[in-house]
């Protein structure tokens, strides 16, 4: 099979001008390998450069994180073995959400909550395989809703109008990764973003305001994406996460710097009770509340 390789993340992490409040959070990270022990997925879209637990704990030192949400990949497919040693190896300073097909168990589901999961991810990205067996998400949702899990849709923003009436029937919390992908290129009417938006009025919908690199037209610095970022934020200031989406898997363009990504949150949320929000408050709701 012949899949594709990724670019390696930036090595150095620059050293934000904004100092993060202590506590804060990296919502969306992912650890990758390393493959010698924790094997890829034989039928994954792409292959990652490693990007074991090692790497992530160095990036976020340098950049001022405390704690951190690991939200396994597709390149792993449903094993969560690296994600679960990750969580482990934390003293409690991190979390997950793991990638489930409709095999796993009642049993499963425990031992995945019992290690540090609080929620599954589903990917509707058509270039990494398209949307998922739509009874198998139904299923899952409805057997993740007793143990307190929510869903995080990885999705492109035209998605969010195809699959609206399904994303309007869940009924737990669900997370919108990278801000909807939606393309600063279409500014900020776009109908996509105008319909997130509105889908933020629904309690049960957080977002991240993340991967400004997968909506920037522009390139480095991806001020482009600021506006978007800032308008999430300020629409559901009490449901919003923020993210590296460390080690940046599929970058075609421009390969961010994860200091830099600290400084553009800054931009995007000026509020520094906004910003405690976002890397403190609302993550501890979402993934610390038990």
């Amino acid at each position: 099979m012949s899949t594709k390789t990724c670019k390696a993340p930036d090595p150095n992490p620059r050293t934000p001008s904004y100092k993060l409040p202590a506590g804060a959070c990296d919502a969306h990270c992912h650890v990758f390998g390393p493959a010698d022990r924790f094997p890829y997925a034989p039928d994954r879209a792409y292959t990652p450069p490693d990007a074991p637990v090692e790497d992530l704990r160095r990036v976020h030192a340098a950049i001022g994180v405390d704690r951190a949400v690991i939200v396994q990949a597709s390149c792993h497919g449903t094993d969560n073995t690296a994600m679960i040693d990750a969580i482990q190896k934390s003293g409690g300073a991190y979390r997950g959400v793991a990638i489930v097909d409709g095999s796993i168990t009642d049993k499963g589901l425990e031992e995945l909550d019992a290690g540090g999961v609080r929620g599954v991810r589903f990917n509707f990205v058509k270039h990494l395989g398209g949307t998922p067996d739509l009874d198998v998400f139904d299923r899952v949702l409805d057997r993740i809703q007793p143990l307190g899990w929510h869903v995080v849709l990885h999705l492109d923003a035209g998605d969010i109008l195809e699959h609206a009436e399904r994303i309007a029937r869940i009924r737990v919390p669900f997370v919108i990764d990278h801000m909807g992908r939606v393309q600063a290129k279409n500014g900020l009417e776009q109908e996509p973003f105008r319909r997130l938006l509105e889908l933020m009025r629904n309690e049960l919908a957080w977002v991240k305001i993340c991967g400004p690199e997968r909506v920037s037209s522009a390139g480095a610095p991806f001020h482009d994406a600021v506006p978007f970022a800032r308008r999430l934020a300020e629409v559901a200031p009490d449901r919003t996460l923020w993210g590296t989406d460390f080690p940046h898997p599929n970058i075609s363009g421009d390969m961010p710097n994860d200091g830099d990504l600290v400084d553009l949150l800054a931009l995007a949320v000026e509020d520094e009770a906004a910003r405690r929000k976002i890397l403190i408050d609302n993550p501890d709701r979402l993934y610390w509340a038990r």
